[in-house]
């Protein structure tokens, strides 16, 4: 018989996966053949990061490289580098959770908003140092931007509708000792 921790841990886990799953779906559906003018967020990185600050012990590694790397297949970027940067960033973020607890939203959306940034200017530091042709920095700077712009809705779908709360320090993680 499992144990109800987890139990939840595996149905959050399943749970992410799907809302990944259909997210990129949602990407991947030629819905307008007109281009836009404001590239779209990255909603799997908001979602990623929501659930890390939240409850880190939901989101294993291995499940952030899984969905990161169809990411990168969907999405015809080169294989494996943001997948790479993304695991980095969230073993980073993973390690410093007792800081993160506590803080307010609004720092935590400064710690993503870094982040974010961190990620991108290493991304496309190390496609250019590869001469790897990217698109233009406009869209680049635009993405961030609408991206960091989702984050906060992001945050409140999960909180709000999937009743995502942060682990307190009482709380028990996944492996059963208190944070």
């Amino acid at each position: 018989m499992v144990d109800p921790a987890t139990a939840s841990r595996i149905s959050h886990r399943a749970l992410f996966a799907a809302l990944a799953a259909l997210i990129l779906f949602l990407r991947v559906l030629p819905l307008t053949a007109v281009p836009t003018r404001w590239p779209a967020p990255d909603l799997i990185l908001c979602l990623t990061f929501a659930w890390l600050l939240r409850r880190s012990d939901y989101l294993p590694a291995y499940l952030v490289v899984i969905v990161f790397a169809v990411d990168d297949l969907l999405s015809m970027r080169p294989p494996g580098l943001w997948t790479l940067i993304a695991l980095f960033t969230t073993e980073f973020l993973r390690s410093r959770e007792m800081f993160l607890r506590d803080l307010p939203f609004a720092l935590e959306w400064a710690v993503v908003a870094a982040a974010v940034m961190v990620m991108t200017v290493a991304n496309r530091l190390i496609l250019s140092l590869l001469m790897v042709p990217q698109g233009g920095f406009n869209l680049t700077i635009l993405e961030v931007l609408s991206t960091l712009a989702a984050y906060p809705v992001v945050v409140f779908a999960n909180v709000w509708l999937l009743g995502l709360q942060r682990r307190t320090g009482g709380m028990a993680d996944g492996m059963g000792s208190r944070g």
